[in-house]
């Protein structure tokens, strides 16, 4: 991995979120956001619109961008706790974050045979899974981290550098979250990974015509985070 001063440059980083996760960063008359702003020195804004998923875009020195990073993993984290105190539930869920990245850049955070994604991994102590299927109308891919705020913040620091390090090829088509119908409902489940590359507990590689379902231990924790968060 690149040294941080030879990372210390501007770069600009897109979260897919549910709506509950962004009212979790936005906070009270918007004071938990405006905190992360000004502590981290980097610009983050939120997509307007009624649909049940907003694009969170986090904008500023690498630095900068790895703080706000640990500051919303760590009210995740305290959102978790929190949801759990009056339940009976022992077994506390990953905090969860899903980047959005070009679908042009994604072979290179996989690597060859899975060597870097793999790496990342072990280095970091955080799952890593990357989409296999565009998001919808679009050419990007979303990119879930799940793990301790530590391990998505290190984990961070890896993605960024191998993207510095590989830049998209050709014009990059961004995903905009659909506005929900009137009269329907969000269904507040990981929309986007039906199919994806991922490393669980052991390393696997599919397919390139079959690839890998998301472990169970990803769906499990993120739908129990779901209905806790929604209680």
């Amino acid at each position: 991995m690149a040294s941080d001063n030879s990372l210390n440059v501007t770069l600009t980083l897109r979260l897919l979120m549910h709506g509950k996760e962004v009212g979790s960063i936005i906070g009270k008359k918007g004071e938990t956001v405006k905190k992360m702003r000004e502590d981290s020195g980097a610009r983050i804004n939120i997509s307007e619109g009624s649909s049940p998923e907003r694009i969170v875009t986090i904008t500023g020195p690498t630095e900068g961008i790895f703080k706000a990073f640990s500051m919303i993993a760590q009210k995740f984290e305290e959102d978790i706790t929190a949801a759990m105190t009056n339940s009976n539930v022992t077994s506390k869920p990953p905090v969860t974050l899903r980047l959005v990245f070009p679908g042009s850049q994604c072979g290179s955070l996989i690597g060859k045979g899975g060597s870097k994604i793999k790496e990342i991994r072990e280095t970091t102590g955080a799952q890593v899974q990357v989409a296999g299927d565009m998001l919808p109308d679009s050419t990007e891919r979303a990119v879930t981290i799940s793990g301790t705020p530590q391990a998505i913040t290190q984990c961070v620091r890896h993605i960024c550098s191998v993207m510095l390090e590989s830049p998209p090829k050709g014009a990059t088509i961004p995903y905009r979250p659909k506005i929900l119908a009137a009269g329907a409902h969000a269904v507040l489940t990981p929309q986007h990974s039906a199919q994806a590359f991922a490393l669980p507990g052991q390393y696997a590689l599919a397919h390139q015509d079959d690839w890998m379902r998301p472990p169970p231990q990803v769906h499990k924790s993120w739908q129990y985070l779901m209905i806790l968060l929604a209680a």
